[in-house]
């Protein structure tokens, strides 16, 4: 039935800053931009490491998160990282604020939060260890 998440959209304030933000600071490769002139909008494709995509999309007058972060929906996105300590220090680096890294007290896992230039939130989490002891 399902087998992966597919693509993740995001829509943001300021098309040309999210833009910089998700293909400069955060690396993701641009798979394709167009624009939609019938609504004013562009949509950027980026593609992630292993398969799945973020649509980037750009509307006019879009409304605000109503309450955050704990509105109905979609929480905060996730990305899986090798080392949090690493990519924390690369982000503070350009200047992104990212909270204390903490541990999941079920998987024992480090993770830590930061925000794409409209507030949303996303985090880092500790890849998991596939080495055989």
């Amino acid at each position: 039935m399902l087998k992966s998440i597919h693509h993740a959209a995001i829509i943001c304030s300021n098309y040309e800053k999210s833009k910089h933000f998700y293909t400069r600071i955060l690396g993701l490769e641009v798979l394709a931009e167009n624009y939609r002139k019938d609504r004013d909008s562009f949509k950027l494709d980026l593609q992630l490491p292993q398969g799945g995509k973020i649509e980037l999309f750009s509307f006019l007058n879009a409304p605000e998160r109503p309450s955050y972060p704990e509105a109905l929906g979609l929480r905060h996105l996730a990305f899986t990282v090798e080392s949090v300590e690493s990519v924390r220090d690369y982000l503070l680096s350009h200047h992104i604020a990212v909270e204390t890294i903490r541990i999941d007290e079920f998987t024992n896992r480090k993770f830590t939060f930061f925000h794409d230039p409209d507030g949303l939130p996303l985090e880092l989490y500790e890849q998991e260890n596939n080495s055989i002891i």
